[in-house]
């Protein structure tokens, strides 16, 4: 669903919007504030003043143009009352991703390192199997996930693969995509308008509620997000000095690549 902009010109200080008047904007409302100007120079210092003033806001300074876009994120009490749904959302995430990181490697006969799966899809990336599709799935390697989407209905989810055999990290804006694009889930209890903002905000309030809970992923100082109510699967921490693999022989090789 798209917002409504309302469209605000600042000439002068007099005609700057009170902070009461933009806290109590609606969700589907976003405000344009396009500056003269004569009031220019005063833009950033507003906007900075904005965001520690509206922390449950998305206080847009524009880098290029003179204007400022203004909008309400989800809030604690939406999260709150629909955290069944939000955790609903996670646990699927979780079992789907598992479901069709299963279905490629059984497919594909990929030969899987369960401790750190990463190291055998890294080695998929760049080459021409980084892409394709198994049964009515399209997936695509990249960064540190799988991105399926159905060729059907749509659904798209990025399943990270940093985290052993745990599937189900949540990250923002890959969980906003999943949750949008599910077509169970429609019409949705609340509304999702910023992917990445309202994605950030979900998961702290989840996790303010103890329905999420931080894990450790195979690197190092690195974390993720996953729903708490799991079976719990250890994960563990990547030595490069003992855990890299021994290159294989080229005739493995060549009979992994005919596999796909």
């Amino acid at each position: 669903m798209e917002r409504n902009t309302e469209l605000i010109t600042i000439q002068s200080i007099q005609e700057f919007p009170a902070i009461g008047y933009i806290s109590n904007i609606p969700r589907h409302k976003k405000l344009r504030l396009v500056f003269k100007d004569s009031v220019q120079h005063l833009r950033e210092d507003f906007g900075t003043d904005l965001q520690k003033k509206l922390p449950s806001f998305q206080i847009a300074i524009h880098s290029v143009e003179q204007e400022i876009n203004i909008c309400k994120l989800i809030t604690d009490e939406e999260i709150t009352a629909n955290q069944i749904f939000f955790t609903r959302c996670a646990k699927e995430y979780r079992e789907l991703g598992t479901q069709l990181i299963d279905l490629l490697v059984t497919t594909k006969k990929i030969e899987l390192n369960k401790d750190f799966p990463f190291l055998t899809f890294n080695r998929i990336k760049g080459k021409r199997t980084q892409s394709g599709k198994v049964e009515q799935w399209n997936y695509y390697f990249h960064g540190y996930h799988c991105r399926f989407q159905n060729t059907k209905t749509k659904q798209e989810i990025e399943v990270p693969f940093m985290f052993g055999m745990e599937f189900g990290d949540l990250d923002p804006y890959f969980f906003s995509l999943y949750i949008k694009s599910t077509s169970q889930y429609q019409p949705l209890p609340t509304e999702i308008y910023e992917d990445f903002a309202d994605g950030c905000r979900i998961l702290e309030v989840m996790l303010k509620l103890d329905l999420l809970e931080k894990i450790n992923s195979n690197i190092e100082n690195h974390s993720g997000i996953v729903v708490k109510e799991r079976e719990k699967i250890p994960i563990k921490v990547f030595n490069p000095e003992t855990d890299f693999e021994r290159p294989k022989s080229t005739i493995t090789r060549i009979r992994q690549f005919l596999k796909f």
